[in-house]
């Protein structure tokens, strides 16, 4: 997480003694909301019951599930935390996140104003080379002069690499894990549920922060893609099968598992 300025370590102090927390149980929410950008937070920690889940509008799931004594802390404090994060400069450029004060929230530790709760890095753009309004990745990570960053709650992914920076729509992938192909190519590939996956099978949204064509697209991508004899959605369903078909080899699937999922990938083609 950014380091904490001195008034935002005051604050989560406050907050931490208020709710009866720890300070390093506080902070490691106020990471778990950052990284949900503030409508949600998939958190682990033993004070909170253990893992839990939250999300903006009353929803609470925590491992203690009938505490709700804690449930009640948890999602107050989360709220609190998702309010303090709004007001956080050049945080969110989403027009649905704002500061709400419901419940408990309206207790802002008696500070008037918004306040500073991180020391911002020096460099434009709080020291991101990631598209303006993305700023709290869930992943991040770079090899042979090319750069990553996975944001799962908006499900998009950015790239840099041959001086451009591109923004993918990774669609309903859950990733796993990068790794860069040097033969054939400098491609980049994920795994997900699907297998292993070339990054340029996921549309493109943005080139350098430039929404682009079609045609932009394949002109200006920021890994060149392979020669691949299949479509898209061709090329996934095949990745899948070849991953099933690893898993019933190991014997995690029958038989009759692997040839009822398989033809049912297949009936998408």
């Amino acid at each position: 997480m950014t380091q904490l300025t001195p008034q935002g370590q005051q604050i989560i102090n406050n907050l931490a003694q208020r709710y009866h927390f720890s300070f390093d149980a506080v902070l490691s929410l106020l990471q778990s909301v950052q990284n949900g950008n503030g409508s949600m937070a998939q958190f682990s920690h033993p004070e909170f019951g253990g893992s839990g889940q939250w999300m903006r509008g009353g929803m609470i799931m925590i491992g203690d599930m009938f505490n709700n004594g804690l449930k009640n802390s948890v999602s107050n404090l989360c709220q609190e935390l998702a309010n303090l994060l709004a007001n956080q400069p050049n945080m969110w450029q989403s027009p649905s996140f704002q500061s709400q004060n419901q419940g408990t929230s309206s207790a802002n530790n008696n500070i008037s104003g918004p306040v500073s709760l991180f020391v911002q890095p020096a460099g434009g753009n709080n020291g991101n080379w990631w598209p303006q309004g993305l700023m709290n990745p869930n992943s991040t990570g770079s090899q042979n002069n090319v750069r990553y960053a996975y944001f799962a709650s908006i499900k998009r992914l950015a790239i840099e690499a041959n001086g451009h920076v591109t923004l993918y729509d990774t669609l309903d992938h859950h990733i796993g894990g990068f790794s860069q192909q040097q033969s054939g190519g400098s491609s980049v590939t994920f795994t997900s549920q699907y297998g292993v996956v070339d990054v340029q099978n996921l549309p493109v949204i943005s080139i350098d922060n430039i929404p682009v064509t079609t045609q932009t697209a394949t002109t200006h991508s920021a890994a060149p893609m392979d020669n691949n004899p299949f479509s898209n959605q061709e090329a996934d369903i095949f990745g899948a099968i070849e991953k099933l078909a690893g898993l019933r080899e190991k014997g995690i699937l029958t038989d009759i598992e692997f040839n009822n999922k398989k033809a049912e990938l297949l009936s998408r083609l």
